[in-house]
């Protein structure tokens, strides 16, 4: 695969999703966003606005999560959180999908709150993810998930929050590529924490990489020789 440090890097969204998460860890995950040229930082809601300053004149997005990390909020209060993120700052945003009525197969309710979580996305110009947290759900549910995305046509479909039993896993990520359609395109997040596993999703079709490992990734590839 020819594939350069920069392009990797440049797949990145750099996570800090945790609970006790401080200012202090904000500034750090920034820096660091900035020193390595990654594509975002994919935080909560409530640091939206901090680090959106924080992140003053780089190219780093800020992404914030949506609905984290079990999905089980009614759309309303989804797209509520999402508007506030889009009002703080937020660049981007991943929301849970509602993975008891993904496995109800209320297929009609997956759908449409995808098409409201989405449509905030594009009144705003952002970029929307769909997490489907794939660890709990059968193949026949992940194909469907994907065929809704690819009517709705949100930018991606995630695999997971890093949050579950499970994260994600090269079957899953090919087998969203191949349902999303051609405009959807597909992130994979959850255990990818080094190279040679960032590079493996990769080339299953993942564009965008969920990781709180991304420095050493990049290291890695430096390490083999790789620019």
């Amino acid at each position: 695969m020819n594939i350069t440090v920069k392009d990797v890097a440049g797949m990145v969204d750099h996570t800090n999703l945790h609970a006790d998460a401080t200012i202090s860890d904000f500034r750090l995950l920034c820096d660091q966003a900035k020193a390595y040229g990654f594509k975002s930082v994919a935080i909560n809601t409530y640091p939206v606005a901090m680090c959106r300053k924080m992140l003053e004149g780089s190219e780093v997005l800020t992404g914030a999560a949506v609905g984290f990390p079990l999905g089980q909020m009614t759309i309303a209060t989804k797209v509520a959180e999402a508007e506030n993120a889009v009002s703080d700052g937020a660049q981007e945003f991943d929301y849970v999908l509602n993975v008891g009525k993904l496995k109800e197969h209320d297929y009609a309710y997956i759908e449409e709150e995808m098409r409201q979580l989405t449509a905030v996305a594009r009144r705003a110009g952002i970029c929307c993810k769909v997490i489907f947290e794939t660890c709990y759900l059968s193949k026949e549910e992940i194909i469907e998930a994907a065929k809704i995305a690819s009517r709705v046509k949100p930018d991606f479909v995630k695999t997971s929050t890093g949050f579950g039993t499970a994260g994600a896993t090269l079957e899953n990520v090919r087998l969203m590529k191949e349902n999303c359609g051609p405009d959807v395109q597909v992130k994979a997040a959850g255990g990818i924490r080094t190279w040679e596993a960032a590079k493996a999703m990769i080339e299953a079709g993942a564009t965008r990489l969920g990781t709180s490992s991304g420095i050493r990734i990049v290291e890695e590839m430096k390490a083999a020789g790789i620019r």
